[in-house]
């Protein structure tokens, strides 16, 4: 079971039309920021203080990390969190990196989500 680290603060999910550039304020040294374009959209996950004006924000959510490197090899890591979330009716919205997986929970419930981690064997560190 990979341990977690809950990342201090709020985050936000925004959604801005396709085609936008990178919106300025995004501060990477703040925090932890995704930006995904798609066709369709922007998606910019990033602390909530950095939010996109101009954006469909969601907020606030909370971020937790996959401590360490995640091989890329390896197979059912998302699933081993999100099955618990999902057993314990916590909404999730999971993103990746090269490095490791995210995974954002409504701040409302943060403290279920950690219950529900905990008793799947996941290690939460705050």
């Amino acid at each position: 079971m990979p341990d977690l680290q809950v990342l201090p603060g709020d985050y936000a999910i925004c959604r801005l039309p396709a085609g936008t550039a990178l919106p300025a304020g995004l501060d990477p040294g703040a925090g932890v920021v995704s930006v995904t374009w798609t066709p369709d959209e922007v998606s910019v996950i990033c602390p909530r203080d950095q939010a996109p004006a101009e954006a469909t924000v969601e907020t606030p959510w909370r971020c937790l990390r996959v401590a360490g490197l995640v091989d890329l090899t390896l197979t059912g890591i998302l699933a081993s969190l999100t099955g618990p979330l999902a057993e314990a009716r916590v909404n999730v919205f999971a993103f990746s990196t090269y490095d490791t997986d995210y995974l954002l929970v409504p701040a409302v419930r943060l403290a279920e989500a950690v219950t529900a981690l905990g008793a799947a064997g996941h290690r939460i560190a705050s």
